[in-house]
């Protein structure tokens, strides 16, 4: 049996990436404790290995402190979450990893009427793929929207195509927070929060770093800060092909203008002016009321992001801004898109926490997980999805998926950590080469 159906002391979270860890553990300590802290809880975090598993630094940097911590592949996941009592599951997963380990958990969970909770959601904004991102989640037992638009649109899509929308519960950003902001510092500063993949191309990113070291010089008075995501080599949720380290190198800027990596949080206690292309970084910003820029000087496309905050009041160009320009937010769209500027951001958690007791409580226990997705409703999709984790159609392991019955030896672990470099190395350094030379 679940250890408490009123506290829930044993939480686990799977997640794939640096920013998926820091949103699943956030999420996880938000909806198990009544205290925003999470105090009282025991969270055990896995990492599911692959290209963007992170590394040492980036789960420092993050800041989200586990009482456990370990790398898995899928099927060993599966296999020790078949016994453990846990109250809640966060799947902190790009949305095919979340198809997966729910099929997998309702094959290991068959017999259980005691399980988990299972939670998923999105890291930040949903600017793209909503339908297939929202379908390969479908089946969790808490499907968690940050915004009141998100919910909305969440539910549209579900009941769209005929799928129960009652999973999708309102929340907010588990990382928000942080000092209101309260006037100028001395000296004045600028920071552009960076994305590895937004914008893509070598000609974007070199421009939008010409233009942030040109408002250096334009306004000496000021400091000028680039907020980087992760250093060259490691992997975040996205591709960095074009890392702004090494364009930097090339810039020649002047002394106001500085590298940052660090806590975002830290970062913006110090912030006058948060510039990005589209990062969620621009919601911490507004959520604390410093002024935020969303820039258009690359166009305001679907492939950027920064459609989404269209009707923002926070779209502005770098002419603009290096004339002064101070942007003021539209109050109605700030308050749809779960920034809780208002003050309402402590009871944003409230709905998923009673949603989770509730459950806990079921006479009975929980029924099996659903997924929308099964053999029989999407045959030419689901097995591939499945079978990129190692699973079958079925959820069980494939033939030849890596062994969980013991902790990888010393030179298995080599192995992975060698093999994870190579891949690495390949998709920075090698990938990028090819398809330049396929361009000429």
């Amino acid at each position: 049996m679940p250890a408490s159906a009123t506290k829930f002391p044993r939480v686990a979270v799977l997640a794939d990436s640096d920013t998926r860890w820091k949103w699943g553990a956030l999420t996880a300590q938000r909806i198990a404790s009544r205290d925003t802290g999470g105090d009282g809880i025991r969270l055990d975090g896995y990492l599911l290995r692959g290209r963007a598993t992170p590394t040492a630094r980036q789960l420092d940097e993050v800041g989200v402190r586990a009482d456990s911590l370990r790398e898995v592949t899928a099927v060993e996941f599966l296999r020790a979450l078949r016994d453990e009592p846990y109250d809640v599951l966060v799947l902190a997963l790009v949305g095919g990893g979340v198809q997966a380990m729910l099929h997998g958990l309702k094959r290991v969970w068959e017999d259980r009427t005691d399980r988990p909770v299972v939670v998923t959601g999105y890291v930040g904004v949903v600017y793209e793929k909503l339908a297939d991102g929202l379908l390969l989640r479908h089946g969790a037992d808490l499907v968690l929207a940050n915004s009141r638009q998100d919910a909305e649109r969440f539910r549209a899509v579900y009941e769209g195509v005929g799928a129960d929308a009652s999973a999708v519960t309102e929340v907010a950003l588990p990382f928000l927070g942080g000092t209101p902001y309260t006037g100028e510092h001395d000296p004045y500063t600028v920071v552009f929060a960076a994305q590895p993949s937004v914008p893509e191309s070598r000609r974007d990113r070199a421009y939008l770093l010409e233009r942030l070291v040109r408002h250096a010089r334009l306004h000496p008075e000021r400091e000028v800060l680039l907020k980087l995501r992760s250093k060259p080599g490691e992997h975040t949720t996205h591709l960095e092909e074009v890392p702004y380290q090494k364009l930097a190198q090339r810039a020649d800027p002047p002394a106001n203008f500085r590298l940052v990596y660090g806590h975002m949080g830290e970062v913006l206690d110090r912030t006058d002016l948060l510039v990005t292309v589209s990062s969620t970084a621009a919601l911490e910003a507004l959520h604390r009321r410093i002024p935020t820029v969303v820039l258009t000087d690359l166009g305001i496309r679907e492939a950027l992001g920064n459609h989404h905050f269209v009707g923002s009041g926070c779209l502005a160009s770098w002419d603009r801004l290096d004339a002064g320009h101070r942007p003021v937010p539209d109050e109605e769209w700030v308050a749809r898109q779960g920034v809780a500027a208002d003050g309402s951001y402590a009871t944003a958690f409230d709905a998923a926490r009673e949603r989770i007791a509730k459950l806990l409580r079921r006479p009975g226990g929980l029924p099996p997980l659903t997924p929308y997705y099964t053999p029989g409703t999407a045959p030419g999709y689901l097995p591939g999805i499945l079978a990129r984790h190692h699973l079958g159609p079925d959820g069980a392991p494939l033939p030849g998926a890596p062994a969980a019955d013991k902790e990888p030896g010393p030179v298995r672990q080599i192995v992975r950590r060698a093999a994870r470099g190579a891949y690495r190395h390949g998709v920075q350094r090698v990938a990028p080469v090819i398809r330049r030379m396929g361009e000429l």
